[in-house]
């Protein structure tokens, strides 16, 4: 067992590109479900349009990368108000419900044969990112590392990480001063009881309405991230299973707190990627039965969602509120 190799693996996913995408999905998931209460499980939908937006702007009309952008995210407000206008006076479940529903049309609508011309359907859709990585100040030649060992980025990599983590603490940053003004905490007491916010003359409905919109936007700059770390977006990575990704880093790290959702998301990659590594490697140990090598070569990703799901399990019964949670603010009901 090399544990150097699996922790630089872990590391180098805990702090790339994928922690930074699931870290937004779960810093707009914390406006939704933490600080409002809404039982949000179509977060990927928000992801997929900023992702498809951004590129199919760019590969199918054309249009320069910095259109493509605002448009991805645009089209993530669209979502957020076509989907709350007719679903945010419905029960917690209800809404719930609909969320999912949503995210998978738009990803079957997107993924279908007939969207083949506009977003490449099945096929998937790429474009050119070289406007966003044009303005890349690390070299990127063949030889050029950042890191130690296996926790070592390209140049490419290092911009888009150094972009998307200055990124992430903006919008942390933006996060904490508005739930810290009367406006968060109009949100707080609809999350608490909706009815006693009614009484005080507050608009639950339109207060509910902007934090969707709000969440649904951060979610749309985690699909545009995607989109330029992969130049292209694939139908095939939205599916639910990433909505609920979120959720598990959402409440790791702590539901209702500022640097939970990030803190989760390197959890997250964090322990997924060291389980998988470790499994790689003792897959390959001489003194494993053939059967159980044979059975742990291939299987990684199934075993490290499924420890990581245990962890859950786990904090929930023994810690509900998350890591860096307060019980006097919010914790997950396991009842």
């Amino acid at each position: 067992m090399d544990f150097d190799i699996i922790f630089g693996n872990a590391a180098r996913a805990a702090f790339g590109p994928e922690a930074i995408i699931l870290a937004l999905a779960a810093i707009g998931l914390n406006i939704h479900f933490g600080y409002t209460g809404l039982l949000n499980f179509g977060q990927v939908g928000f992801i997929m349009l900023g992702a498809y937006g951004t590129s199919v702007t760019v590969a199918t009309f054309g249009w320069s990368l910095w259109a493509g952008i605002p448009i991805g995210l645009f089209l993530a407000l669209v979502l957020a108000v076509t989907l709350g206008i007719p679903t945010l006076r419905l029960h917690a479940v209800m809404f719930a419900i609909a969320t999912i529903a949503a995210a998978e049309i738009i990803r079957i609508l997107i993924g279908s044969t007939d969207a083949i011309g506009l977003t490449g359907g099945p096929l998937s859709v790429s474009f050119d990112a070289g406007a966003f990585f044009d303005l890349n100040p690390y070299a990127d030649g063949p030889q050029d590392r950042y890191g130690v060992g296996t926790f070592a980025f390209t140049g490419q990599q290092m911009w888009v990480i150094t972009v998307g983590w200055v990124l992430v603490a903006l919008v942390s940053l933006i996060v904490f001063l508005i739930v810290r003004s009367p406006w968060g905490r109009v949100l707080k007491s609809i999350r608490e009881d909706e009815d006693a916010a009614r009484s005080l003359g507050k608009n639950v409905f339109w207060y509910k309405m902007q934090a969707l919109m709000i969440g649904g936007v951060i979610g749309g700059m985690a699909g545009v991230i995607d989109a330029i770390k992969t130049s292209g977006a694939d139908p095939n990575g939205f599916r639910p299973q990433v909505t609920f990704y979120t959720y598990t880093a959402l409440l790791l790290g702590g539901a209702a707190t500022y640097l939970g959702p990030v803190l989760g998301a390197i959890l997250f990659w964090f322990l997924r990627e060291w389980i998988e590594s470790f499994l790689r490697q003792l897959s390959a140990e001489a003194w494993l039965p053939d059967a159980v090598a044979d059975f742990l070569e291939g299987s990684e990703g199934i075993i490290s969602v499924a420890m990581v799901g245990l962890a859950l399990v786990l904090l929930m019964l023994f810690r509900p509120q998350g890591i860096t949670g307060n019980r006097t603010e919010m914790q997950l009901d396991a009842r």
